[in-house]
């Protein structure tokens, strides 16, 4: 773990509202100290404890321990560890979504199958990212009509933001492939700062709204900014990111292990 937190790359541009407290974990964990320590010696006024992962009983939803003892049983990965650093930086809404799950584990069991309330939760928990963005963003987006979000409306881009929610999605963005897409949850109202975005999305979080899965898919190294390759219009008309008109077939985030292309070239391997 020690090896993996030093190659985090904290310039990364999707790393940026995590890079004050994130990089004082990830030298803490590459000095030695165990992902759960390292997150609770930097915590600020986070409702939750990381503690490690042998404190959850056998037998016990995950969700249910933190509802009941606001600990965060925590991994020596770096699953665990980008996960650490969301509930530092978005604690309400974090704390809603665990409150969310929790009540349904309560209410239907854990079960096979997660439902619609807990499936939408756990979407946005592992792999989704928040949209403050001009309406007319928002609307290509949601109508995923690529060519106008990526070309005709780039200069727009300049007035949106687009945080990184998912811890997963995080962890992946570690070795970042052209890919790799974030399920999007639109904020519907203009917020400036990352603590009002936090209350607002604790707020919005409703067991009506989250069930019907409010989510769009966005390849997210095609955000401007967000790789260099991508001024170049031709990075958006390969089959895995094309902001063609015609729809677009987006490829899901794998959840095994991806490596990082050679100098974020983006350009995916050669069989």
């Amino acid at each position: 773990m020690a090896r993996r937190a030093r190659a985090i790359d904290w310039s990364a541009p999707w790393l940026a509202p995590y890079r004050a407290w994130g990089e004082e974990c990830a030298r803490a964990v590459a000095a030695g100290a165990p992902v759960g320590q390292a997150l609770a010696l930097h915590a600020r006024g986070v409702p939750v404890r990381f503690v490690a992962h042998g404190a959850l009983p056998p037998g016990t939803a995950y969700e249910a321990f933190i509802r009941a003892t606001l600990q965060v049983p925590t991994r020596e990965n770096l699953h665990d560890f980008f996960n650490g650093l969301v509930w530092q930086h978005y604690p309400r809404a974090k704390a809603r979504l665990n409150r969310l799950q929790s009540e349904a584990i309560a209410a239907h069991g854990v079960g096979a199958t997660r439902g619609a309330l807990r499936d939408a939760a756990t979407v946005l928990d592992e792999n989704g990212a928040l949209l403050v963005a001009p309406e007319p963003l928002a609307q290509a987006l949601r109508q995923r009509q690529w060519h106008r979000l990526f070309v005709e409306l780039r200069p727009q881009w300049r007035q949106a933001r687009l945080p990184l929610f998912g811890h997963a999605l995080l962890e992946k963005l570690v070795s970042p492939r052209k890919s790799m897409v974030a399920h999007v949850y639109q904020a519907r109202t203009a917020i400036e700062s990352d603590s009002g975005l936090d209350d607002w999305l604790a707020q919005d979080l409703t067991t009506q709204h989250l069930a019907r899965k409010p989510f769009a898919p966005l390849p997210v190294l095609g955000v401007p900014g967000w790789c260099g390759e991508n001024e170049n219009f031709r990075f958006y008309d390969t089959p895995r990111c094309s902001a063609r008109r015609a729809p677009l077939s987006l490829e899901a985030p794998r959840a095994a292990p991806m490596s990082r292309c050679p100098s974020l070239s983006l350009v995916e391997p050669r069989s």
